[in-house]
């Protein structure tokens, strides 16, 4: 998908995005409004003076309102949230040549909020979400989320599920390091049984 396509970027190679979370389609709708009369004005004044001169003109014009419009998309389309099985990735698109993104892995969030205020983002179901991070105390927000309580489950879910791999990682890792140091002790007892065998030998002879 060309939608998928354009988050790839942003995450590894061993990373796989679970779900991306754009603000609410009235936000994309408000963006693209005044493009769109302003091109529809444009032709529309070409059906009241079909002259050459002032078709050119339309076109140019349209031309520009297209470019205003695709900017308005991409700076609502762009400023998401990637959800992966790693982490939360805020991308923000500044421009055509400036874009942004700040990574923060499930280990180091503390806590996860939704907040629906009112009567149009009640009926409409959408709201802000917010990411507090442990490292820092500082707080990441989406506003205008479709569904936030759904996508507070679903970092929620991913979180519990990377921290309880993490931790089975974690407890492998030091059950290995045990291992090892019970078995080098073993090494260092059996041989210092030997050294008092081989002593006890050279006292009988």
């Amino acid at each position: 998908m060309f939608g998928q396509r354009l988050f790839n970027r942003h995450i590894d190679d061993d990373e796989e995005i679970l779900l991306v979370v754009h603000q609410h389609w009235l936000v994309g709708m408000k963006e693209l409004f005044w493009p769109l009369i302003g091109f529809l004005a444009a032709w529309g004044f070409v059906l009241f003076a079909p002259f050459p001169v002032i078709y050119y003109m339309a076109a140019i014009i349209s031309a520009g309102i297209m470019v205003w419009g695709l900017r308005n998309f991409y700076d609502y389309y762009l400023d998401a949230w990637i959800i992966t099985d790693q982490g939360i990735i805020d991308v923000e698109w500044h421009g055509w040549f400036h874009r942004q993104s700040t990574r923060v892995l499930y280990s180091d969030i503390q806590g996860v909020s939704y907040e629906i205020e009112g009567v149009l983002g009640t009926l409409m179901r959408y709201g802000t979400i917010s990411v507090e991070k442990i490292s820092t105390g500082s707080l990441f927000s989406l506003s205008y989320v479709k569904h936030p309580r759904a996508v507070e489950a679903v970092i929620l879910k991913q979180m519990e599920g990377y921290l309880h791999a993490r931790n089975l990682s974690d407890a492998k890792h030091v059950q290995e390091l045990l291992s090892a140091i019970v078995a080098r002790e073993v090494s260092l007892e059996q041989f210092e049984d030997e050294d008092e065998d081989e002593d006890d030998d050279t006292d009988e002879q």
